[in-house]
């Protein structure tokens, strides 16, 4: 081979991987909120999620992450997502019960399943993500998956030992099929943002908060502020789900979406992982710090499901609604959760 045909050919390559490489570089640009702030464990657990689609995309993808509903507020997030202002939402479902309560049995079905491994069979291998994709999709939205951390804890300014304590407590709570449940046992919930929670603890606006789980708490500074607790916790445990407008979810390539769904499910493996670890620790931090923990009786636990679970078919007041808590009972049931 002539020196002139070897240069002709290096630079014919050169041209096809430069090529190459500007058709990798014709990058994706994700632009996603979290209510979570980035010094959260979940927090931190989102921004790994962004930094693992970055490196297996090698760089064709990239996520802007916009922490502690730093866009819009929480509850807006779908809707900014679904009209443009921005990609994908990673808050919950439990945010959107206001369009239709089927929302509630994809963000908190509460009083259901006992750990988060429990609720993602559900998602993956229950039928769960069929009937919900096709809610989301109502919207124009994509569900991509789930994170699920685990049985939260609420933080409070007195002792939260059983049902009584709960008489006129006046607590933040999300909104959606909680207020009522709260409100059987005899709760005074108020519904705010997540943002919002701090300094209503601060000032007193209310005596306790429905806000995320024990070491996510922690990390908000909740129990800075008051000193009571319940741990291992039980009324809520909610699905985090990313959510991405559905035009944008359709126009990335195949290898793109396999990229965020294999991200996603590491995101939720990890999530489960990291706050049993995370919650046992903060847990043993919080009563070394004079913080005390309530463990409920199992009869005090079991007045709370029958409570909730008699709140679903009050909630599912729609189609859509109904056939979800048809599915979940069916795989509760399943999992010797329910008696028939």
């Amino acid at each position: 081979m002539t020196l002139k045909k070897t240069i002709l050919n290096t630079v014919a390559a050169t041209a096809l991987t430069v090529a190459g490489g500007a058709a990798m570089a014709a990058d994706v640009t994700l632009r996603i909120q979290t209510h979570y702030a980035p010094e959260t464990v979940s927090g931190q657990l989102a921004q790994q999620f962004a930094d693992d689609v970055e490196l297996m995309s090698n760089g064709s993808i990239d996520i802007e992450m916009f922490f502690s509903s730093s866009v819009v507020a929480s509850v807006e997030t779908f809707d900014a997502a679904a009209n443009g202002i921005l990609d994908c939402d990673m808050t919950g479902g439990g945010y959107q019960t206001g369009k239709n309560p089927a929302f509630q049995f994809v963000g908190d079905i509460m009083g259901g399943y006992d750990t988060p491994y429990q609720q993602l069979s559900w998602l993956y291998h229950g039928g769960g993500y069929d009937a919900a994709q096709e809610l989301y999709n109502g919207f124009g939205m994509q569900l991509v998956g789930w994170w699920v951390y685990g049985q939260e804890s609420l933080a409070s300014s007195k002792p939260i030992d059983g049902p009584a304590a709960f008489k006129d407590w006046k607590f933040r709570s999300p909104p959606g099929m909680e207020t009522k449940i709260f409100e059987k046992l005899g709760a005074k919930p108020i519904v705010m943002d997540f943002t919002e929670i701090f300094t209503a603890l601060e000032t007193g606006i209310i005596d306790g908060a429905d806000a995320s789980g024990l070491a996510n708490n922690v990390g908000l500074g909740l129990y800075d502020l008051v000193k009571h607790a319940n741990y291992p916790g039980f009324h809520s445990m909610p699905s985090d789900h990313l959510a991405c407008n559905k035009m944008v979810w359709d126009g990335l390539s195949d290898s793109h979406r396999a990229i965020m769904d294999t991200a996603m499910q590491k995101l939720a493996l990890q999530t489960a992982l990291t706050f049993e670890k995370k919650n046992a620790e903060a847990a043993a931090q919080l009563r070394a710090d004079g913080v005390t923990l309530h463990a409920w009786s199992d009869e005090d636990l079991q007045s709370f499901r029958d409570a909730a679970q008699a709140t679903w078919p009050e909630f599912a007041t729609t189609d859509e609604a109904k056939a979800l808590v048809a599915s979940h009972l069916g795989y509760l049931t399943q999992l010797g959760l329910v008696s028939e």
